[in-house]
């Protein structure tokens, strides 16, 4: 078993790396690069789905920090699987609750999950576009509240997440 986690890390970890080296391609101009990207996240998503029957949610106590971090993205990235997100999104609230998985985390993908859904995210964690040079939100449920929930998950307040990802 020890060695099937193990190795379990390491696939999580690699998926992340191509995750990463590949996100370039979400945002191409080229159908082709996009493609390539919606391949990728949907062979992971598909992956994830596979872990989480085994395993549940792999948190950090099962695979490590790395490996546990590693799920939640490829969960944030499987925009067009939404049964896998909302099992992860359902596995990682479980996995908050009993103090395995992080809050911040969870917030991220309850918001993707939701404007993936149609719906109002809580947060403002995603972005939908740039008016005027500044990134805007989707639309959140309760916008006059957005910071003060964002700081109960260990969230920075919009003004200064948005001026980190406009740097980026």
């Amino acid at each position: 078993m020890a060695h099937a986690i193990a190795a379990l890390a390491v696939e999580l970890a690699d998926m992340a790396a191509a995750d990463h080296q590949s996100s370039i391609l979400a945002n191409s101009d080229d159908p082709a690069e996009q493609l390539a990207w919606r391949r990728l996240t949907a062979r992971h998503g598909d992956r994830l789905g596979e872990i989480m029957d085994e395993y549940g949610w792999p948190t950090a106590d099962l695979v490590g920090e790395e490996a546990a971090r590693a799920a939640w993205l490829i969960a944030q990235h499987a925009d067009r699987q939404l049964a896998v997100q909302r099992r992860a999104l359902q596995l990682m609230q479980q996995a908050v609750s009993a103090g395995a998985a992080g809050p911040r985390e969870l917030a991220f993908l309850r918001d993707r999950t939701l404007v993936n859904e149609g719906r109002k995210q809580v947060y403002g964690t995603q972005i939908a576009g740039v008016k005027d040079g500044a990134p805007v939100p989707w639309p959140c449920e309760e916008p006059e509240r957005m910071d003060e929930l964002r700081a109960e998950v260990g969230i920075e307040p919009f003004d200064e997440y948005v001026a980190k990802f406009a740097m980026t």
